[in-house]
């Protein structure tokens, strides 16, 4: 399998609450999502939100699950004031503020915030990768 990822998408419980969540985070929807189904170009993949239980079925697998989901996602800023309006930005757009910012051991900076579905992401600054202009990063080798 090529190391490369193409889509995430999340299943979620109101497809319009979501819709709305994150274009109130300034996300743009693509012309590509469907009534049920939107789509978001993030970086160099796809990030979809799927009604849950279309999702579930769609994977062939039940639908209920509480709890933490064993993963998270992120989204790394250039400095340590960017994270903490990035998670004002998100609260202030419906989400939970699930950690604080803080300083974390190894040099970086970051806090959690829980979307509407409880999705969480983190808010990071890491000065040991480099954040390119576009909001991608690269990891040296």
């Amino acid at each position: 399998m090529k190391q490369s990822i193409s889509f995430i998408t999340l299943g979620v419980a109101d497809l319009a609450r979501s819709r709305a969540f994150y274009q109130a985070l300034g996300w743009r929807e693509s012309s590509a999502s469907q009534e049920g189904i939107a789509f978001f170009q993030a970086g160099s993949l796809a990030f979809a939100l799927f009604q849950r239980d279309a999702l579930a079925e769609d994977a062939n697998v039940p639908a209920t699950g509480s709890g933490f989901a064993r993963f998270t996602l992120a989204h790394n800023v250039a400095s340590e004031a960017a994270v903490q309006a990035l998670l004002d930005e998100a609260v202030a757009a419906g989400a939970t503020l699930a950690r604080p910012a803080d300083k974390v051991f190894w040099g970086g900076f970051r806090g959690y915030f829980a979307d509407p579905d409880g999705f969480l992401w983190e808010a990071c600054y890491n000065p040991f990768v480099t954040l390119n202009a576009d909001g991608t990063i690269r990891l040296t080798d």
